[in-house]
Protein backbone atom coordinates (compact mmCIF):
# COMPACT_ATOMS: atom_id res chain seq x y z
CA UNK A 1 0.00 0.00 0.00
CA UNK A 2 1.35 3.38 -0.93
CA UNK A 3 0.94 6.53 1.12
CA UNK A 4 -2.01 8.75 0.30
CA UNK A 5 0.41 11.53 -0.64
CA UNK A 6 0.92 9.67 -3.91
CA UNK A 7 -2.61 10.61 -5.00
CA UNK A 8 -4.20 14.08 -5.26
CA UNK A 9 -5.50 15.13 -1.85
CA UNK A 10 -8.82 16.25 -3.31
CA UNK A 11 -9.40 12.85 -4.91
CA UNK A 12 -8.54 11.04 -1.69
CA UNK A 13 -10.89 13.21 0.36
CA UNK A 14 -13.67 12.76 -2.21
CA UNK A 15 -13.20 8.97 -2.13
CA UNK A 16 -13.36 8.90 1.68
CA UNK A 17 -16.48 11.07 1.62
CA UNK A 18 -18.07 8.70 -0.90
CA UNK A 19 -17.13 5.68 1.21
CA UNK A 20 -18.55 7.15 4.40
CA UNK A 21 -21.76 8.56 2.94
CA UNK A 22 -22.57 5.90 0.33
CA UNK A 23 -22.02 2.86 2.52
CA UNK A 24 -23.70 4.59 5.45
CA UNK A 25 -26.72 5.38 3.28
CA UNK A 26 -27.32 1.83 2.07
CA UNK A 27 -29.27 0.98 5.23
CA UNK A 28 -31.82 3.67 4.45
CA UNK A 29 -31.80 2.56 0.81
CA UNK A 30 -32.76 -0.94 1.93
CA UNK A 31 -35.61 0.42 4.03
CA UNK A 32 -37.01 2.40 1.09
CA UNK A 33 -36.57 -0.50 -1.32
CA UNK A 34 -38.51 -3.00 0.79
CA UNK A 35 -41.45 -0.63 1.26
CA UNK A 36 -43.05 -2.17 -1.84
CA UNK A 37 -40.75 -5.13 -2.59
CA UNK A 38 -40.35 -8.37 -0.61
CA UNK A 39 -37.01 -8.40 1.27
CA UNK A 40 -35.23 -11.51 0.01
CA UNK A 41 -36.38 -11.01 -3.56
CA UNK A 42 -35.26 -7.38 -3.53
CA UNK A 43 -31.86 -8.34 -2.12
CA UNK A 44 -31.52 -11.13 -4.67
CA UNK A 45 -32.27 -8.81 -7.59
CA UNK A 46 -29.87 -6.26 -6.13
CA UNK A 47 -26.90 -8.59 -5.92
CA UNK A 48 -27.57 -10.42 -9.16
CA UNK A 49 -27.58 -7.08 -11.00
CA UNK A 50 -24.51 -5.77 -9.18
CA UNK A 51 -22.72 -9.12 -9.49
CA UNK A 52 -23.35 -9.28 -13.22
CA UNK A 53 -21.89 -5.80 -13.69
CA UNK A 54 -18.83 -6.41 -11.50
CA UNK A 55 -18.16 -9.91 -12.87
CA UNK A 56 -18.46 -8.60 -16.43
CA UNK A 57 -16.15 -5.70 -15.58
CA UNK A 58 -13.55 -8.10 -14.15
CA UNK A 59 -13.73 -10.37 -17.19
CA UNK A 60 -13.37 -7.38 -19.50
CA UNK A 61 -10.20 -6.45 -17.61
CA UNK A 62 -8.70 -9.87 -18.37
CA UNK A 63 -9.75 -12.02 -15.40
CA UNK A 64 -10.60 -15.66 -16.05
CA UNK A 65 -14.04 -17.20 -15.47
CA UNK A 66 -13.10 -18.65 -12.07
CA UNK A 67 -12.21 -22.23 -11.22
CA UNK A 68 -14.54 -24.76 -9.61
CA UNK A 69 -12.90 -24.37 -6.13
CA UNK A 70 -13.17 -20.59 -6.48
CA UNK A 71 -16.87 -20.85 -7.33
CA UNK A 72 -17.35 -23.16 -4.34
CA UNK A 73 -15.78 -20.52 -2.12
CA UNK A 74 -17.99 -17.88 -3.74
CA UNK A 75 -21.09 -19.98 -2.99
CA UNK A 76 -20.18 -20.51 0.67
CA UNK A 77 -19.17 -16.89 1.22
CA UNK A 78 -22.21 -15.67 -0.69
CA UNK A 79 -24.44 -17.82 1.53
CA UNK A 80 -22.88 -16.46 4.73
CA UNK A 81 -22.34 -12.80 3.81
CA UNK A 82 -25.17 -12.08 1.42
CA UNK A 83 -27.92 -14.58 2.27
CA UNK A 84 -27.34 -14.76 6.01
CA UNK A 85 -25.77 -11.33 6.43
CA UNK A 86 -27.42 -8.91 4.04
CA UNK A 87 -30.58 -10.97 3.76
CA UNK A 88 -30.98 -10.98 7.52
CA UNK A 89 -30.54 -7.21 7.75
CA UNK A 90 -32.92 -6.60 4.86
CA UNK A 91 -35.61 -8.77 6.46
CA UNK A 92 -35.06 -7.16 9.88
CA UNK A 93 -35.53 -3.65 8.52
CA UNK A 94 -39.22 -4.49 8.19
CA UNK A 95 -39.27 -4.45 12.01
CA UNK A 96 -36.56 -2.03 13.19
CA UNK A 97 -35.29 1.38 11.97
CA UNK A 98 -32.41 1.40 9.50
CA UNK A 99 -30.18 3.37 11.89
CA UNK A 100 -30.68 0.81 14.66
CA UNK A 101 -29.85 -1.96 12.18
CA UNK A 102 -26.63 -0.15 11.24
CA UNK A 103 -25.58 0.15 14.88
CA UNK A 104 -26.23 -3.56 15.47
CA UNK A 105 -24.34 -4.50 12.30
CA UNK A 106 -21.38 -2.55 13.69
CA UNK A 107 -20.98 -5.43 16.16
CA UNK A 108 -19.46 -7.52 13.35
CA UNK A 109 -15.83 -6.74 14.36
CA UNK A 110 -16.68 -7.95 17.87
CA UNK A 111 -17.87 -11.28 16.52
CA UNK A 112 -14.73 -11.55 14.40
CA UNK A 113 -12.52 -11.03 17.45
CA UNK A 114 -14.36 -13.81 19.31
CA UNK A 115 -14.24 -16.21 16.35
CA UNK A 116 -10.56 -15.50 15.75
CA UNK A 117 -9.77 -16.16 19.41
CA UNK A 118 -11.69 -19.47 19.41
CA UNK A 119 -10.17 -20.97 16.26
CA UNK A 120 -6.99 -23.10 16.61
CA UNK A 121 -3.95 -20.85 16.43
CA UNK A 122 -6.14 -17.77 16.45
CA UNK A 123 -5.15 -14.37 17.79
CA UNK A 124 -5.92 -13.76 21.46
CA UNK A 125 -7.39 -10.31 22.12
CA UNK A 126 -5.24 -7.76 23.92
CA UNK A 127 -6.37 -5.33 26.61
CA UNK A 128 -7.61 -2.69 24.14
CA UNK A 129 -9.66 -5.24 22.23
CA UNK A 130 -11.14 -6.66 25.44
CA UNK A 131 -12.05 -3.12 26.49
CA UNK A 132 -13.65 -2.58 23.09
CA UNK A 133 -15.69 -5.77 23.48
CA UNK A 134 -16.91 -4.69 26.91
CA UNK A 135 -17.90 -1.22 25.70
CA UNK A 136 -19.62 -2.68 22.64
CA UNK A 137 -21.65 -5.18 24.66
CA UNK A 138 -22.71 -2.40 27.02
CA UNK A 139 -23.81 -0.28 24.05
CA UNK A 140 -25.85 -3.10 22.52
CA UNK A 141 -27.53 -3.88 25.86
CA UNK A 142 -28.41 -0.20 26.19
CA UNK A 143 -29.77 -0.15 22.64
CA UNK A 144 -31.98 -3.24 22.78
CA UNK A 145 -32.43 -3.68 26.52
CA UNK A 146 -35.62 -3.22 28.57
CA UNK A 147 -37.74 -0.17 27.86
CA UNK A 148 -37.23 1.13 31.40
CA UNK A 149 -33.71 2.07 30.31
CA UNK A 150 -35.37 4.99 28.53
CA UNK A 151 -36.50 5.69 24.98
CA UNK A 152 -38.51 3.52 22.60
CA UNK A 153 -37.91 -0.24 22.91
CA UNK A 154 -36.38 -2.03 19.92
CA UNK A 155 -38.24 -4.99 18.39
CA UNK A 156 -36.58 -8.09 19.85
CA UNK A 157 -37.07 -10.32 16.80
CA UNK A 158 -35.66 -7.69 14.46
CA UNK A 159 -32.67 -7.07 16.74
CA UNK A 160 -31.94 -10.80 17.00
CA UNK A 161 -32.15 -11.14 13.22
CA UNK A 162 -29.53 -8.41 12.77
CA UNK A 163 -27.33 -9.97 15.45
CA UNK A 164 -27.52 -13.28 13.59
CA UNK A 165 -26.75 -11.48 10.34
CA UNK A 166 -23.67 -9.85 11.87
CA UNK A 167 -22.54 -13.26 13.12
CA UNK A 168 -22.97 -14.77 9.63
CA UNK A 169 -20.98 -11.89 8.15
CA UNK A 170 -18.17 -12.47 10.67
CA UNK A 171 -18.10 -16.24 9.99
CA UNK A 172 -17.98 -15.65 6.24
CA UNK A 173 -15.23 -13.06 6.59
CA UNK A 174 -13.08 -15.38 8.71
CA UNK A 175 -13.77 -18.37 6.44
CA UNK A 176 -12.77 -16.67 3.22
CA UNK A 177 -9.31 -15.73 4.49
CA UNK A 178 -7.90 -19.19 3.79
CA UNK A 179 -10.36 -20.37 1.13
CA UNK A 180 -9.42 -20.67 -2.58
CA UNK A 181 -9.98 -17.33 -4.31
CA UNK A 182 -9.13 -15.74 -7.64
CA UNK A 183 -6.26 -13.24 -7.83
CA UNK A 184 -8.72 -10.60 -9.05
CA UNK A 185 -10.60 -8.98 -6.17
CA UNK A 186 -13.25 -7.74 -8.59
CA UNK A 187 -13.80 -11.25 -9.93
CA UNK A 188 -14.18 -12.62 -6.38
CA UNK A 189 -16.71 -9.96 -5.49
CA UNK A 190 -18.70 -10.52 -8.69
CA UNK A 191 -18.76 -14.29 -8.16
CA UNK A 192 -19.88 -13.93 -4.55
CA UNK A 193 -22.63 -11.50 -5.53
CA UNK A 194 -23.88 -13.82 -8.26
CA UNK A 195 -23.90 -16.81 -5.91
CA UNK A 196 -25.43 -14.90 -3.01
CA UNK A 197 -28.02 -13.20 -5.20
CA UNK A 198 -29.15 -16.54 -6.57
CA UNK A 199 -29.50 -17.97 -3.06
CA UNK A 200 -31.47 -14.93 -1.91
CA UNK A 201 -33.92 -15.34 -4.79
CA UNK A 202 -34.31 -19.05 -4.05
CA UNK A 203 -35.08 -18.31 -0.40
CA UNK A 204 -37.58 -15.67 -1.48
CA UNK A 205 -39.33 -18.18 -3.71
CA UNK A 206 -39.28 -20.76 -0.92
CA UNK A 207 -40.90 -18.29 1.47
CA UNK A 208 -43.63 -17.53 -1.03
CA UNK A 209 -42.46 -14.01 -1.88
CA UNK A 210 -43.91 -12.57 -5.06
CA UNK A 211 -42.64 -9.43 -6.73
CA UNK A 212 -45.54 -7.45 -8.17
CA UNK A 213 -43.76 -5.01 -10.48
CA UNK A 214 -46.91 -2.91 -10.90
CA UNK A 215 -47.02 -2.36 -7.13
CA UNK A 216 -43.40 -1.16 -6.84
CA UNK A 217 -43.30 2.53 -5.97
CA UNK A 218 -40.99 5.01 -7.64
CA UNK A 219 -39.10 5.47 -4.35
CA UNK A 220 -38.50 1.73 -3.97
CA UNK A 221 -37.35 1.42 -7.59
CA UNK A 222 -34.96 4.35 -7.22
CA UNK A 223 -33.66 2.91 -3.95
CA UNK A 224 -32.94 -0.43 -5.62
CA UNK A 225 -31.13 1.30 -8.49
CA UNK A 226 -29.13 3.31 -5.92
CA UNK A 227 -28.15 0.15 -4.02
CA UNK A 228 -26.96 -1.52 -7.22
CA UNK A 229 -25.20 1.32 -9.02
CA UNK A 230 -24.06 3.63 -6.24
CA UNK A 231 -23.91 1.40 -3.16
CA UNK A 232 -22.17 -1.52 -4.88
CA UNK A 233 -20.35 -0.08 -7.89
CA UNK A 234 -19.34 3.45 -6.85
CA UNK A 235 -18.87 2.67 -3.16
CA UNK A 236 -16.84 -0.45 -3.80
CA UNK A 237 -14.72 1.27 -6.46
CA UNK A 238 -13.88 4.04 -3.99
CA UNK A 239 -12.94 1.44 -1.39
CA UNK A 240 -10.64 -0.53 -3.70
CA UNK A 241 -8.95 2.66 -4.93
CA UNK A 242 -8.39 3.91 -1.38
CA UNK A 243 -6.73 0.62 -0.43
CA UNK A 244 -4.20 1.33 -3.18
CA UNK A 245 -3.42 4.94 -2.27
CA UNK A 246 -3.98 5.10 1.49
CA UNK A 247 -3.18 3.03 4.58
CA UNK A 248 -5.44 0.15 5.67
CA UNK A 249 -5.87 1.78 9.09
CA UNK A 250 -7.29 4.93 7.52
CA UNK A 251 -9.56 3.04 5.15
CA UNK A 252 -10.92 0.89 7.99
CA UNK A 253 -12.40 4.00 9.61
CA UNK A 254 -15.51 3.40 7.48
CA UNK A 255 -16.48 0.70 10.00
CA UNK A 256 -17.27 3.26 12.69
CA UNK A 257 -18.29 6.21 10.53
CA UNK A 258 -20.97 4.35 8.54
CA UNK A 259 -23.26 3.68 11.55
CA UNK A 260 -23.20 7.37 12.46
CA UNK A 261 -24.12 8.33 8.90
CA UNK A 262 -26.89 5.70 8.84
CA UNK A 263 -28.45 6.97 12.08
CA UNK A 264 -28.32 10.60 10.94
CA UNK A 265 -29.82 9.83 7.52
CA UNK A 266 -32.58 7.68 9.03
CA UNK A 267 -33.44 10.50 11.43
CA UNK A 268 -33.32 13.24 8.80
CA UNK A 269 -35.00 11.48 5.87
CA UNK A 270 -37.24 8.84 7.43
CA UNK A 271 -38.18 10.30 10.83
CA UNK A 272 -36.44 7.47 12.66
CA UNK A 273 -35.94 7.96 16.41
CA UNK A 274 -32.69 9.48 17.65
CA UNK A 275 -33.23 10.06 21.34
CA UNK A 276 -30.69 9.99 24.19
CA UNK A 277 -30.78 6.19 24.34
CA UNK A 278 -29.89 5.76 20.67
CA UNK A 279 -27.20 8.46 20.88
CA UNK A 280 -25.58 6.96 23.99
CA UNK A 281 -25.74 3.40 22.66
CA UNK A 282 -24.45 4.51 19.27
CA UNK A 283 -21.53 6.33 20.85
CA UNK A 284 -20.63 3.20 22.83
CA UNK A 285 -20.82 0.90 19.79
CA UNK A 286 -18.80 3.27 17.60
CA UNK A 287 -16.17 3.69 20.35
CA UNK A 288 -15.98 -0.10 20.69
CA UNK A 289 -15.46 -0.61 16.96
CA UNK A 290 -12.80 2.11 16.95
CA UNK A 291 -10.96 0.46 19.85
CA UNK A 292 -11.06 -2.97 18.22
CA UNK A 293 -10.19 -1.75 14.72
CA UNK A 294 -7.24 0.42 15.78
CA UNK A 295 -5.88 -2.19 18.19
CA UNK A 296 -5.71 -5.00 15.64
CA UNK A 297 -2.74 -4.81 13.32
CA UNK A 298 -3.94 -7.15 10.53
CA UNK A 299 -4.24 -5.41 7.13
CA UNK A 300 -7.72 -4.36 6.08
CA UNK A 301 -9.38 -6.86 3.76
CA UNK A 302 -11.84 -5.89 1.07
CA UNK A 303 -15.40 -6.86 1.89
CA UNK A 304 -16.88 -9.54 -0.25
CA UNK A 305 -19.75 -7.47 -1.51
CA UNK A 306 -20.68 -3.86 -0.93
CA UNK A 307 -18.73 -3.43 2.27
CA UNK A 308 -21.15 -4.46 4.97
CA UNK A 309 -24.12 -6.51 5.36
CA UNK A 310 -25.90 -3.49 4.16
Amino acid sequence: MSDDSAAPLGAVLAAFAALYVIWGSTYLGIRFAIETMPPFTMAGVRFLCAGTLIYGWARARGAGPGTRPQWQTAAIVGALLLLGGNGGVTWAEQRIPSGIAALLVASTPMWMVVLDALRPGGERPGPSVVAGLAVGVAGIVLLVGPSDLGGEPVDTVGALAVAAAAFCWAVGSVYQRGAPKADSTLLNVGMQMLAGGTLLLLVGVGLGERLDVSAVSARSALALAYLVLVGAIVGYSAYVWLLKVSSPAKVSTYAYVNPVVAVLLGWALADEPMGPRVIAAGAAVVAAVALITTARTAPARPPSADGTVR
